[in-house]
């Protein structure tokens, strides 16, 4: 079972436009999460907008089964890439997508911003 890195792409902290830069503080994180070595289990995809701006840079990580976790207030740098890559890691390799708190990476910890059960069976089965 796969563990997806969902990660905006359009997010942009605080003063982001005062920085001159031409690249979005979401599309930074991506680019670094993107460069991680990473599970077999874990893959990246980039969205536009996970609608957390006020608590940008936002990634999500999720699984089919399993809990889900929206994760935001990073810095975009290759120590936030490590920690998320990280617990994605942890997350693919739980049963039920839940890491016990003393595994997580220090990077990971104070950034969460809200957990979400698996869908019920009948919804992940249902077309259209």
């Amino acid at each position: 079972m796969t563990t997806w890195i969902t990660i905006c792409d359009t997010c942009k902290r605080e003063g982001w436009e005062e920085t001159g830069m031409e690249l979005t503080d979401g599309e930074r994180l991506a680019a670094l999460i993107e460069a991680q070595p990473m599970g077999a289990s874990v893959r990246t995809r980039r969205v536009s907008c996970l609608m957390g701006c006020t608590h940008g840079c936002n990634i999500a990580i999720q699984a089919t089964g399993k809990l889900a976790y929206t994760l935001g207030r990073f810095t975009p740098d290759t120590d936030a890439a490590q920690a998320i890559v990280g617990y994605a890691d942890l997350h693919a390799q739980s049963d039920s997508g839940q890491v016990p708190y003393r595994q997580w990476p220090q990077g990971v910890k104070g950034h969460f911003v809200t957990r979400h059960p698996p869908l019920p069976e009948e919804c992940q089965t249902d077309e259209g």
